[in-house]
């Protein structure tokens, strides 16, 4: 059984036990053992936490990832590795989720207090809003200072930008009606929200969503793997325009992407990393898009 706590006017079985939890939380795992018992910890911590449901999806791991959800308590359901993709896993466990809203949670993305999940739920107040997610910076890397609500004009400006399922809440009844791709090798979370913003829905994004997850410093390969997966992604629901080795050089000499210092951004591997994996990525888009 899930995490569950009360919510406002629920129902109750003979025991006391919320049957219609506020928000379900889905985690896919794999090898997580260093950070799942942690998250699980604060999200037990939660203003809301009897009213919570948690669902742990794993593909795999091989070590005590599912040893620690257990022994939390939470709803676990085991896939085969080689089953796996980001949209796939996640629809597995949105089948299983019987709240209203749903949040992807990474399994290591740590909201910072315990008002988050309180927060992700008081964000679909609004009709209009499908999807939420937190960032702590907008679109043109200056700090994010309030919350932003995103139309499909603005998406259009910055399609790279917005909600994301590192953490980011969903509404229930829209995912039924359009799960998530699972031919995707990333960006399956924004390919979703660009749907439903061409339907006239929003996305809100908001600093006081957002959770302690940072990938800045993985392995340089981790790096460009997962920068080459989300620009295929990109790739599959966008039109991208051409971007040549030497496109790609300009932008590695001349922006900053949140440095400092112009000296700090050349020098950085791991921007390097990232670079040279959406270079590669849109190259593969491309030339897959001229066999078509």
């Amino acid at each position: 059984m899930g995490l569950r706590t009360r919510q406002a006017d629920p129902e109750y079985d003979e025991r006391g036990i919320v049957n219609t939890p506020a928000l379900s939380v889905v985690i896919r795992t794999k090898d997580e053992a260093a950070s799942i018992g942690q998250l699980l910890d604060i999200l037990a911590r939660q203003t809301i936490a009897t009213s919570l449901e948690t669902i742990i999806v794993d593909s795999g791991s091989s070590d005590d990832t599912v040893a620690i959800a257990r022994r939390h308590g939470v709803d676990l359901i085991e896939i085969p590795a080689s089953s796996f993709t980001f949209g796939g896993a996640l629809n597995t466990g949105c089948e299983a989720a019987s709240g209203p809203l749903i949040v992807a949670l990474s399994a290591h993305g740590f909201p910072r207090d315990e008002r988050w999940a309180e927060r992700m739920v008081s964000a679909f107040d609004d009709e209009r809003v499908a999807c939420a997610s937190g960032d702590d910076r907008g679109p043109d890397g200056s700090p994010l200072r309030e919350q932003m609500l995103q139309d499909t004009a603005h998406a259009g400006r910055f399609p790279f930008w917005g909600y994301s399922n590192a953490a980011g809440g969903f509404r229930a009844d829209l995912w039924r009606e359009r799960p998530w791709r699972t031919d995707m090798p990333g960006t399956e979370d924004k390919e979703w929200a660009w749907h439903w913003l061409e339907r006239g829905w929003l996305t809100r994004i908001d600093p006081a969503l957002s959770v302690d997850h940072d990938h800045s410093h993985d392995a340089l390969r981790a790096t460009y793997l997962r920068s080459f997966r989300e620009w295929i992604g990109f790739g599959m629901y966008l039109d991208l325009p051409a971007f040549s080795v030497g496109a790609a050089f300009r932008r590695w000499w001349s922006e900053r992407d949140g440095h400092e210092t112009a000296t700090r951004a050349r020098l950085s591997p791991w921007r390097a990393a990232r670079l040279g994996g959406e270079w590669a990525g849109r190259r593969r888009t491309s030339r897959e898009a001229s066999h078509t």
